[in-house]
């Protein structure tokens, strides 16, 4: 009976270990970006967070998908819009868990990339996007938690 009561007991811990290391981060969810016109996948590469458009409320052009048209490389150019990842290497702060940093962040609609962090506030999400690695150069835009989420 001891050995039956100390394999559940082990089991339960398990169990219990497993389900908590596999609760995903608070920005781990999809969002809108500022202007709503475009859903964001954000996941958890690694020790890092990415994020991909998932959706488009126009994702045509000309009627043809839209795609990386703007990118400053040539090759790039025709990669689809739809599925692109525009956000790598954010790292959440050890001090602050509504704080994410060292990430770049690449605008489509200009084809340029940018040094950003980010900061979650409730159901919205600062990203500041900037240059020279100096923040104050820079513009915040707002995203907002997809319904349901």
């Amino acid at each position: 009976m001891y050995k039956f009561k100390l394999m559940l007991s082990i089991i339960v811990l398990s169990f219990m270990t497993l389900s908590a290391s596999a609760q995903k981060d608070q920005f781990a969810k999809i969002w809108y970006n500022e202007e709503k016109d475009a859903k964001l996948e954000v996941y958890q590469a690694g020790n890092t967070f990415e994020a991909k458009i998932i959706w488009m409320k126009e994702p045509n052009e000309n009627g043809k998908p839209k795609i990386d048209k703007n990118n400053p490389d040539e090759k790039l150019r025709s990669r689809p819009a739809l599925g692109l990842v525009i956000l790598k290497g954010l790292t959440k702060s050890k001090d602050d868990p509504n704080y994410y940093d060292n990430g770049k962040v690449y605008d489509p609609k200009n084809g340029k990339t940018y040094d950003c962090h980010l900061t979650i506030k409730g159901r919205t999400a600062d990203l500041r996007g900037y240059v020279l690695g100096m923040s104050f150069l820079g513009r915040t835009s707002t995203w907002t938690l997809a319904e349901g989420q």
